[in-house]
């Protein structure tokens, strides 16, 4: 028999994990319930299996209490953050103090699309700099990407995002998005109920990052089994250890190359420097963004030669 399929235990989801030990969430008499200080059997250390938030748990009760005795499959999971069953996940850009990162939301997308991973922009301080803003939602509404245009100082496209998460029911998403972008601060602002403690310790006006001050992911209930998960910043080197994919597959996790995928004048076009590629042509025609493209090849040349033994996977 399936441990899914044992009426003795309890179905629960997995919030946090500090230590050894978690804290999740379970419907007991028809209430969901938070249980705290939770053991897992020993089984998952030796066979060197780290829970995560989001996992989907099963408990077993005895004399001292609950403990973790399994978990179901998972959908996806991730080393950063480190989370596992996303349907959505908010990438958080700011267009302004910091800056934006060339390539950085390029990066999580294509580990969004790797992952059966929904990816939503969300382009925070708009205050700052409006034009900017609207270019950064220009680039990925093109690719078909949901964006939104947000500011927590003046209260503008809140409304609006929290509608939407709130229409995505039965959901886990993440925030994510490099320290100082005011990811946290977004949080608080869609949902001050939460009543989360910002994540960035103030910004350097010298280098214009914050000082993450986010330890660890937790996820929060929103209403029912939706949840939202505060995550610590980014930094672009998080990424450099990962291999998203191979070179083959690449192109396909760019939705706006897939009207041109296969019809190139050569089979095994890289869509690099090849002539009679359409890619290349559409780049050149405007109809997919030149930024883009260029995130495209930063990533070819950043795993052509890189060897599968040799990488450590973004999925376990």
């Amino acid at each position: 028999m399936k441990i899914t399929d044992d009426p003795s235990l309890l179905p629960a989801r997995i919030l946090s994990g500090v230590g050894g030990r978690y804290t999740v969430a379970a419907v007991i008499d028809g209430k969901v319930v938070n249980i705290g200080n939770l053991a897992a059997k020993g089984a998952f250390k030796y066979e060197k299996i780290k829970l995560l938030p989001g996992d989907k748990a099963f408990l077993r009760k005895d004399e001292n209490g609950y403990f973790i005795t399994g978990i179901s499959e998972r959908k996806n999971s991730l080393i950063r953050p480190a989370v596992s069953n996303l349907d959505y996940l908010y990438i958080v850009t700011s267009c302004r103090s910091p800056a934006p990162v060339d390539g950085f939301a390029d990066k999580i997308t294509v580990l969004c699309e790797k992952n059966d991973i929904i990816p939503v922009i969300v382009v925070t301080k708009s205050e700052l700099d409006p034009d900017t803003a609207e270019r950064i939602r220009d680039i990925y509404s093109s690719c078909g990407y949901k964006t939104f245009i947000t500011s927590s100082v003046k209260n503008t496209g809140i409304t609006k995002l929290r509608e939407y998460i709130d229409n995505n029911k039965n959901t886990l998403s993440a925030f994510c998005g490099a320290s100082g972008v005011g990811k946290s601060t977004l949080i608080n602002t869609l949902f001050p109920d939460l009543d989360l403690t910002c994540g960035v310790g103030g910004i350097s006006e010298r280098i214009e990052r914050g000082k993450n001050t986010t330890r660890t992911v937790t996820l929060y209930e929103i209403n029912g089994d939706t949840y939202l998960a505060d995550t610590p910043g980014f930094s672009l080197l998080d990424f450099e250890r990962f291999d998203f994919c191979n070179k083959d597959e690449l192109p396909y996790l760019f939705p706006e190359f897939e009207p041109y995928l296969c019809k190139c004048k050569y089979t095994k076009c890289s869509h690099t420097k090849e002539d009679g590629c359409l890619i290349r042509s559409a780049v050149e025609d405007g109809k997919i963004k030149k930024s883009r493209y260029d995130s495209y090849l930063a990533l070819y040349n950043d795993i052509k030669d890189k060897k599968e033994w040799n990488t450590q996977k973004s999925t376990v």
